[in-house]
């Protein structure tokens, strides 16, 4: 065979998408999805049946979570062992799950986003309900084994669950290109709903909502859209917007503590953190001056989260900032998405119901069949060494008589008496009439010769009336419907009443919060940025008595209203606006802010060329000057814009702004190049033109000339700058046109 034999031919295209499909679907089936019967995905499934197998049961001792760990990798899950560690975590974690699966022992992390400790230094067992609802009928044939990734084990298809799982637990995963989030529901609900299903297959999603109220967090918490979860429910997707639970408290002094003792379920681990800087934040920034103190109390009795108030606080109003402004309201998207069938598919509430309920007929038929196998079983080995208790002189003679055990069992099944030796003709012709089964025949030579007691027949005469009625009841079972549902409904009211717990999330409906924005004074104040680019605001009385060294100490210094913006504009051609609300206001020597704390400017890319309020812009105009000596006047209510960026000018390659002023009462300008150039000019000749145009020369510059500096003169008034050593006086510069050459000055 040549190699271009062996060689397939094949389009690329076709390979790649084959390729991914396989995968796609290795994700979604064997990763990612639970199965709609168990709730479980594969590694938790896997784990809690090597648990199992491992015989680490909920009344022994617990194990190390690397055993645990270690035996799943090797035998059932070939996948990395922190998927595994981290879905045992999870399953113990009374936050994140309404009905843990898992006892863990040691350090298993903390609603507050702390993870578990390594795996090395935590033990776990199985919860008794894990035992008794999950893992309890594993060995009467219950569910389909399948071989494990090597083929060297047996692990089964599904858990033979009594309960629905899925909705109970929830589940949270991301596969390709689809995504389950299903929250948890409480185990009393979901149990009444299930029975009411078995009763009436016909019942609506509507009927089934009088038994699950809705979703049930182990956080608590508040859902606000009652009036939305019907459809939510109906159709398997939405969202349910829930807010965390607030109390007041009386503190000394006469104010008032705003505490969350409950969160929203989708807050829990980081967003805790996030939520606590949110909160500082909005004091930091002045969207509210309510807040005196927040400090943290969650503790492992509850979350407690206190934010110290002002006495004359509207807490209502602040209650809602709260709702609106950070997560202690949120979304939990619903997205209720499962394995049916080997096949991903999203459900409502009834099909989940439906699909529960099937599968827990499937079980249960398959538990009575196997049941009444072996109670048929034992009721013909029973009634064998009861029939042969009554001829037990005939059966101990043909013992005595046959060669081996093979004579004797031919004897007691067929009745063959061919080399056994009788005591009388009379035995040897009951002896040709016995027809014991060969399973009875097994027995009776087994059976030990205490079975002959009077107490022991009379005990396996019970046995045999007790095997009867077992019998009668599996073959009841097995034979209606309404027996086979009466036992689960039986078995679903037992762990109700063993594992019930009362709801821990209100079902409401909640009109939208709503934030008043207490209205700020407008006045006038003083906006200070020194040479290290530290901004801050000073009231102008402060100003009046510092008047003289602010004005030497500072790059800038001007008056702006406390509601409004200032414009900062850089040599990149960007004009970046910060609000005057997010400076600090204090005394006179307070150090004040970095600008780039507060605004999209970057010291380290860029320097600020000019600095002006907002509304002073409005009533003015800018002139640019750049590098290449390119100018013009921009109107100043361009820059009145809602974006913290934006670009001021438009400049040609490797060109960069040298100034930015604003146009008052200056008459003329004067350019100064890097050879030594001057070219003064009026102003009015600089045509207006919009923020994104490039402008117009203002100088010819010679190939390697560039604008170094611009001047600006007052008439009759004298303006003097050092240059080369010496004093030059502006206005005596002669007066030229634009883009002119100017006049060299030679030092």
């Amino acid at each position: 065979m040549s190699v271009n034999d062996r060689i397939i031919k094949t389009e690329y295209s076709e390979v790649m998408q084959k390729s991914f499909i396989d995968y796609a679907m290795s994700v979604i089936i064997a990763r990612a999805l639970p199965d709609v019967r168990d709730g479980l995905k594969p590694v938790q499934r896997r784990t809690l049946y090597d648990m199992y197998e491992l015989g680490i049961r909920y009344d022994r001792p617990y194990r190390k979570s690397a055993r645990i760990v270690g035996d799943t990798m090797g035998k059932y899950h070939p996948h990395g062992d922190s998927s595994i560690y981290e879905a045992l975590v999870v399953m113990s974690q009374d936050f994140k799950k309404g009905l843990p699966l898992i006892d863990g022992h040691g350090n298993f992390g903390n609603i507050e986003g702390d993870g578990a400790a390594a795996m090395r230094y935590t033990e776990a067992r199985l919860e008794k309900i894990t035992q008794e609802a999950f893992l309890s009928d594993l060995d009467k044939d219950v569910v389909d084994f399948l071989p494990n990734f090597d083929a060297t084990e047996k692990e089964p298809s599904v858990l033979p669950v009594k309960i629905p799982n899925l909705l109970i637990n929830g589940s949270e995963g991301i596969a390709v290109g689809m995504a389950t989030s299903i929250p948890p529901h409480n185990l009393a609900e979901v149990i009444e709903a299930v029975k009411a299903y078995m009763l009436d297959e016909n019942i609506t999603t509507r009927e089934l909502m009088r038994y699950v109220k809705g979703p049930d967090f182990p956080t608590g918490g508040i859902v606000i859209n009652e009036d939305e979860l019907l459809e939510i429910y109906e159709s398997g997707t939405g969202k349910i917007k829930i807010r965390g639970k607030v109390e007041i408290e009386k503190a000394k002094g006469g104010k008032t503590n705003l505490v969350i003792t409950e969160i929203p379920y989708t807050m829990i681990g980081a967003g805790i953190g996030k939520f606590l800087m949110d909160v500082a934040a909005l004091a930091e920034t002045k969207k509210t001056q309510d807040i005196v103190d927040i400090t943290n109390q969650t503790s492992k009795e509850g979350i407690r989260i206190v934010i110290e108030l002002r006495k004359d606080a509207d807490v209502e109003n602040f209650k809602n900032l709260l709702y609106k402004k950070t997560r202690l309201e949120d979304t939990f998207g619903v997205n209720m998405l499962a394995i049916v069938d080997g096949r991903p598919e999203t459900m409502g509430l009834k099909q989940i119901l439906k699909e529960n309920v099937k599968f827990q007929f499937e079980v249960t038929t398959r538990k009575y069949t196997n049941l009444l196998a072996k109670e048929l079983e034992r009721k013909e080995i029973q009634e064998g060494l009861i029939k042969a208790c009554n001829v037990i002189d005939l059966i101990i003679e043909i013992l005595r008589g046959s060669k081996d055990r093979a004579m004797a069992k031919a004897c007691l099944i067929e009745g063959k008496i061919d080399g056994i030796k009788f005591k009388s003709k009379e035995s040897k012709i009951m002896a040709t009439q016995l027809m014991f089964t060969e399973k009875q025949a097994n027995a009776i030579l087994d059976m030990r010769l205490y079975k002959l007691i009077g107490l022991e027949i009379e005990a396996l005469i019970n046995e045999h009336e007790d095997t009867m009625a077992n019998i009668y009841r599996y073959e009841d079972i097995l034979a209606r419907r309404d027996s086979m549902a009466q036992v689960i409904i039986n078995e679903l009211d037992e762990i109700r009443e063993a594992y019930r717990r009362n709801r821990r999330t209100v079902i409401t409906q909640a009109s939208e919060a709503v934030y008043v924005e207490k209205k700020v004074e407008e006045m006038d104040i003083v906006f200070l940025l020194d040479r290290f680019g530290y901004a801050r605001t000073i009231d102008t009385a402060t100003y009046e008595r510092n008047k003289e060294a602010a004005d030497s100490e500072n790059r800038y210094a001007f008056v702006c209203k406390n509601t409004g913006k200032i414009c900062l504009f850089t040599n990149t051609g960007q004009l970046h606006t910060l609000k005057v609300m997010d400076l600090p206001m204090g005394k006179f020597r307070d150090k004040g802010v970095p600008v780039d704390n507060i605004s999209n400017f970057d010291s380290s890319k860029e320097c600020i060329l000019h600095a002006a309020s907002q509304s002073d812009l409005n009533l003015y105009r800018v002139i640019f000057a750049t590098r290449q000596a390119m100018i013009k006047v921009v109107d100043g209510g361009e820059f009145d814009v809602a974006k913290r960026t934006v670009a001021a000018t438009k400049l040609a390659d490797e060109d960069e702004v040298v100034s930015v002023v604003t146009l008052k009462e200056q008459r003329n300008i004067v350019l100064q190049s890097a050879e030594g150039y001057f070219l003064r000019f009026p102003v009015e000749e600089i045509p207006e033109k919009k923020k994104g145009a490039i402008g117009v020369r203002g100088m010819k510059l010679g190939a390697k000339d560039r604008l170094e500096a611009v001047y600006y003169t007052r008439n009759a008034i004298e303006q003097t700058i050092a240059y080369g050593g010496k004093e030059i006086e502006l206005n005596k510069i002669k007066l030229g046109k634009r883009d002119g050459k100017g006049v060299k000055i030679r030092v």
